[in-house]
């Protein structure tokens, strides 16, 4: 009698089986865009994967939803749609819910993450990062505040605050992610983990991700395992929203006395902002970051791309590079490390009312009677409080 109950059992499991695929039973989805824990402003696209593939031909809808409201509703692939997370970086509640051919409904939900510092300093002075060189090219070391002149529209000033030893730094890296990205991308990761492992253990590096959207992987953060972990998980896909990512990156640096610098690397011209081309170079014009500015890929070829990333790096006193492979990268971040580690910070108080949101001129000259070469922010704006 055994074996004809073990054979009753296995008709009874086949018949489960066929009453209940497994296939159906192992669907699950998950929100590849935004990410945990990611700090979100501006337009967000909200992206969905099911798995395994296959599992699309179940879906009968998926809904997103974002702090409790819907956003959109979708019946087949691709699972995305956009969303606007608002100027200011705020904490959100992302779901997504997956109704399935046969009743079942699968979610997933992940959080994004508010600034976790309240910007609350406001330093009345001009600061401007110097850096010298010979007529060779060579960094010039040593300099005390004595060697330095600097004018305000053609005006001498008294500098007030000088250092170039033991400044700290606050760096902003935004690392182009978009779908003409995927095969230069492991290239960009091995070259972006070494520049950032190069830094102090003091600095602290915001590192930002961007296409169609911005995403902040890490945040003021000094620890170099998790600036490397997070230059993992970029992953290629989207459009390229350029100016935007300009904004926020001025928009995240602090306003305490020390270095700011801003490395911006993109391989193509603008295509998905929303900010106009004028914001973006007004808001470089009112920070003193220093602003490195690197095309590859299209940027090459592009020259009105050139064009603007030669302004914005000209005028905060950083460089632009347009290496014609991913192979070269290595070479131009060690030549903005180079710069960095050679910057004099000086400061002095804006002369009278400078608070009128005009241009105003900035000359920082070596005196002596050598002669060298001087590269700074080439002005400022101040706006009225």
């Amino acid at each position: 009698m055994l074996p004809v109950r073990v054979a009753s059992v296995a008709v009874l499991v086949a018949l489960a089986a066929a009453a209940f695929p497994a296939a159906q039973s192992e669907v699950r989805v998950r929100i590849a865009s935004p990410s945990e824990d990611a700090y979100l402003a501006g337009p967000v696209r909200l992206v969905a994967v099911l798995e395994p593939a296959t599992a699309a031909r179940q879906v009968t809808q998926v809904v997103f939803f974002a702090d409790g409201r819907q956003v959109c509703a979708l019946g087949q692939p691709p699972f995305e749609c956009e969303w606007d997370a608002g100027e200011r970086v705020a904490a959100h509640q992302i779901r997504v819910a997956v109704t399935l051919g046969d009743g079942r409904r699968i979610v997933h939900n992940v959080r994004t993450r508010e600034l976790e510092y309240t910007e609350s300093v406001d330093v009345d002075v001009v600061q401007v990062a110097a850096i010298v060189t010979d007529d060779s090219g060579r960094f010039v070391r040593g300099l005390r505040q004595a060697d330095f002149r600097i004018f305000d529209d053609g005006k001498p000033q008294a500098i007030t605050h000088f250092a170039s030893e033991k400044v700290p730094l606050e760096l902003v890296a935004a690392l182009d992610v978009s779908t003409s990205m995927r095969d230069a991308l492991p290239q960009v990761r091995t070259a972006a983990k070494a520049f950032l492992a190069g830094l102090q253990p003091r600095d602290q590096v915001t590192l930002l991700g961007f296409n169609d959207n911005i995403f902040t992987l890490a945040r003021r953060s000094t620890d170099q395992v998790t600036r490397a972990r997070a230059i993992d998980r970029l992953a290629a896909w989207g459009g390229t929203a350029l100016y935007d990512v300009i904004v926020h990156a001025v928009d995240l640096l602090g306003r305490q006395p020390g270095r700011r610098s801003i490395v911006i690397f993109t391989d193509g011209d603008d295509q998905s902002s929303r900010t106009p081309l004028e914001t973006a170079v007004a808001r470089t014009e009112a920070s003193d970051a220093t602003i490195y500015a690197i095309g590859q890929g299209r940027a090459v070829g592009s020259r009105d791309l050139q064009k603007l990333m030669q302004r914005l790096s000209v005028i905060s006193g950083g460089r632009a590079f347009f290496p014609d492979g991913a192979a070269k990268l290595p070479g131009v971040f060690d030549e903005i490390l180079e710069d960095i580690r050679n910057q004099y910070l000086i400061a002095y108080p804006p002369p009278g009312n400078m608070r009128n949101g005009e241009w105003h001129q900035i000359r920082v000259e070596v005196a002596g009677a050598r002669k060298y070469n001087v590269r700074a922010r080439q002005g400022y704006r101040l706006a009225p409080r």
